[in-house]
């Protein structure tokens, strides 16, 4: 009786092992990577308070879906007149990136006066179900109305 008990619970531990193996097989991950150019219209946008380092591309890396990646960027008014801010994207390669891909900031809709200096998140954030895309790209358009 012991034999066959010991038989029965070696036969479970390895149909729970076999199980766990062929769970981890069907296991599947996805990664995108990106690059991202930035206009900013009567603007400066910087790495840096101080306004030293301006920057013209955002690198995203590499991106699982269900991702965000997130970059604290400073914004200066370069011009002589109170401007109030937006953003939009466009150019997106693949074009279908835009639809699995959510670009947004915390400065929408606010005011700069001549010379601020403020700073800014910009957040892009994946899809869980992205299917299609291995690499994009896309430039990021910042301006000022005023």
């Amino acid at each position: 009786m012991q034999k066959t008990q010991a038989l029965v619970i070696c036969t479970l531990i390895a149909s729970v092992v076999a199980a766990s193996s062929v769970m981890a097989l069907l296991t599947t991950q996805k990664t995108v990577s990106g690059t991202g150019a930035i206009k900013a219209v009567g603007l400066g946008v910087y790495w840096d308070l101080q306004c030293t380092n301006s920057t013209s591309a955002l690198d995203f890396g590499l991106l699982e879906p269900g991702a965000s990646k997130n970059f604290t960027l400073y914004l200066r008014n370069n011009g002589n007149s109170p401007l109030i801010l937006s953003m939009t994207t466009q150019n997106w390669n693949p074009s279908t990136g835009s639809s699995y891909m959510t670009l947004s900031w915390n400065r929408e809709g606010q005011q700069i006066s001549p010379a601020q200096v403020i700073q800014f998140a910009i957040v892009l954030s994946v899809s869980p179900s992205i299917t299609g895309i291995s690499s994009f790209s896309f430039d990021i358009i910042i301006t000022g109305t005023g």
